[in-house]
């Protein structure tokens, strides 16, 4: 699995270094799929459950699963990108926010604390604490610093399937749900917004975005428990 997630962080760099105004997020599909096809693995979203692409490119108020288009980024935009790939029988997969050009002060902070939240919560993937240990300390970061956690969409087991048990929530209260043992490989992908928590799917039947049309921010991780600290395994 480090494999698959270490192909996955190599791609997400490469198109980290292609976001720029006026590229649009259909060209950062195509680097995406060079890049995997490289590395002689397959892109995990493509044909899943129907999905027509490699990425998930959610623009600014989009929360997740937007669509890769012909539509082209601008300075002060933001763009979460989200990605996964299987190589060998198995998933890695891991998202990003990335600025577009000079983004605002408030658009700046909201990335650094969804990453800051991802970052708590992996502190907790440690052999013997709860699920839900996980899954409050991005609850407490977030809404320490004023920020709402998305609740309809979740982040989830992971291993020789993209979507594995247990269901890994960003909120709720500690000490509760299975107990983390070695062995065990959660995605764990924050999701956040600048204002309110609530969602709305769009017509496509993938876009999720913001009810209230706010920023939102979402970073992910592939982690893998074990007898000693939390592995990353989707961090070059």
């Amino acid at each position: 699995m480090r494999r698959a997630g270490l192909i996955v962080a190599e791609v997400l760099a490469v198109l980290k270094e292609n976001v720029r105004a006026g590229a649009s997020t259909l060209d950062l599909e195509k680097i995406a799929e060079e890049e995997t096809r490289k590395r002689n693995a397959r892109p995990a979203f493509k044909g899943y459950r129907g999905y027509p692409y490699c990425l998930c490119t959610s623009i600014n108020n989009e929360v997740v699963h937007g669509m890769p288009s012909k539509k082209t980024l601008k300075d002060g935009d933001i763009l979460s990108i989200d990605f996964g790939v299987q190589h060998n029988g198995f998933f890695g997969d891991s998202a990003v926010t990335v600025p577009v050009g000079a983004i605002s002060d408030d658009a700046r902070r909201l990335i650094e604390v969804t990453a800051a939240s991802l970052d708590a919560a992996i502190d907790k993937c440690i052999e013997g604490n709860k699920l839900t240990d996980v899954s409050a300390a991005v609850q407490k970061y977030v809404e320490f610093h004023g920020f709402s956690v998305v609740r309809e969409f979740v982040g989830h087991g992971i291993g020789r399937e993209l979507h594995e048990a247990p269901q890994v929530p960003n909120f709720g209260l500690p000490g509760r749900g299975i107990k983390l043992k070695a062995g065990m490989v959660l995605a764990i992908e924050p999701m956040i917004n600048m204002g309110e928590s609530a969602v709305k799917v769009l017509e496509d039947g993938w876009t999720a975005v913001t009810a209230d049309g706010s920023l939102s921010a979402h970073f992910e991780h592939t982690v893998a428990i074990t007898h000693e600290r939390p592995y990353v395994l989707s961090k070059l």
